[in-house]
């Protein structure tokens, strides 16, 4: 869970901050009560950006399966599955 700091108190103990990321804490900084940025240990942040772009991957790819209309092959017999002279 991220701890919540303003902006002003995370520019004036910064180097407070930095320390705390090093051990694995993580702060969302707010400007004037609304979230404007994170502060999270360097790799916390590409774990969960990676997360993002598979999930993201993964519901573009579902989509467009679903677009498709499925295709009906015909009946295959066993030596034309088989088929070794391809």
């Amino acid at each position: 869970m991220d701890k919540t700091i303003s902006a002003a108190e995370a520019n004036r103990a910064f180097s407070r901050l930095l320390k705390d990321v090093r051990k694995g804490e993580s702060y969302t900084v707010t400007s004037h009560g609304e979230p404007v940025a994170r502060i999270v240990p360097a790799g916390e942040e590409t774990r969960e950006s990676e997360k993002v772009r598979r999930d993201a991957a993964w519901q573009a790819l579902l989509a467009r399966l679903r677009s498709q209309p499925a295709m009906n092959s015909g009946q295959w017999s066993r030596d034309e599955a088989h088929d070794d002279d391809l």
